[in-house]
């Protein structure tokens, strides 16, 4: 079961006014977010002028459809971050009893909590929630691993599944009750755009479409989204990468002490014998990391940029 603590990664300003520095000398690696962004090419002015109009929106939707391959039968809901819907999700049924395995992303326990929700550890609930694969420790779970089966909502976070697209649960879109989210921050790298995705339940999206008003995304982030989804051969290339970097990560930290107790290839989890002990001895460096306060032997990093290696190198050796 979830701690109830809504501890997040980044907060460099809190390591900045402990450690010292300012922004720009510092690497932060405390989240899990792409350090080589998708390349933000010149908009177009109308993007940024004039309301979003519907044909923009109908595109980007129907490039994210494709994508990830969405059913037939699933509705999808492009939405100014996955953490917009998060908090929308509990309002759409009656409160009742949710089962979120735990440790995971907290925002979710929050967010059902904020609406009377009860917290379960085990089926059965009336709703179920969990992160496919799992932050921080890269769970992945199947159709047969769901901890609640005859839940009525069921709530799939993907945030971090476009690493390998072959895990993906989006074929459970079409089911009653399903929806499946997406972000676009985390593999594309550019999570301020503040773009995410929602598949799933025809009814249930058509209430968060409503929940969310009109031109809840920016027209950037209708241009720039479409411009991503259909550059595969930048989602090739850039999942090869993001393997070879993390595997050199994990061999740098088990060479300074550390276990590897899994994640993502765009973050890792380790276990050390003191995780603040570490995070204090990368902050001398300038380089912010992650700890938990539910373990304190956990410690996760995010990948480096390919110009940060030496640093993170020097500060481990």
């Amino acid at each position: 079961m979830t701690t109830g603590e809504r501890d997040h990664g980044g907060g460099l300003d809190a390591a900045i006014a402990k450690f010292g520095g300012n922004r720009i000398g510092w690497i932060d690696l405390s989240t899990g977010i792409n350090p080589h962004p998708y390349p933000v090419s010149r908009l177009p002015s109308a993007a940024w002028a004039a309301l979003p109009d519907t044909g923009a929106a109908a595109r980007l939707e129907a490039a994210a459809r494709s994508f990830w391959q969405v059913p037939d039968m699933a509705a999808l809901l492009a939405a100014p971050g996955a953490s917009a819907v998060i908090a929308q999700i509990p309002q759409l049924l009656p409160r009742g009893t949710v089962c979120i395995p735990g440790p995971t992303y907290n925002e979710h326990a929050a967010a059902f909590a904020a609406h009377g929700w009860q917290e379960v550890e085990t089926a059965p609930a009336i709703a179920q929630v969990v992160v496919h694969p799992n932050n921080p420790d890269g769970t992945l779970w199947t159709s047969e691993t769901l901890p609640a089966r005859d839940a009525t909502l069921t709530v799939i976070d993907e945030s971090f599944c476009d690493v390998d697209r072959t895990q993906s649960l989006i074929s459970l879109a079409d089911s009653p009750g399903t929806l499946v989210l997406k972000s676009f921050g985390k593999f594309w790298g550019l999570a301020g755009l503040r773009l995410g995705f929602v598949a799933g339940d025809p009814a249930l999206i058509t209430r968060l479409r409503e929940r969310l008003g009109p031109w809840a995304v920016s027209g950037p982030a209708l241009h720039l989204g479409v411009a991503a989804l259909t550059d595969p051969q930048w989602a090739r290339d850039t999942r090869t990468r993001l393997a070879e970097d993390a595997a050199r990560l994990d061999a740098l930290m088990q060479i300074a002490g550390a276990r590897v107790l899994g994640g993502t290839t765009l973050f890792r989890l380790y276990e050390v014998t003191d995780a603040s002990a570490w995070q204090t001895r990368l902050a001398s460096h300038r380089i912010w990391s992650r700890v938990f306060p539910y373990n304190p032997r956990w410690l996760r990093l995010g990948l480096p940029h390919r110009l940060h290696w030496p640093r993170l190198e020097a500060a481990l050796a």
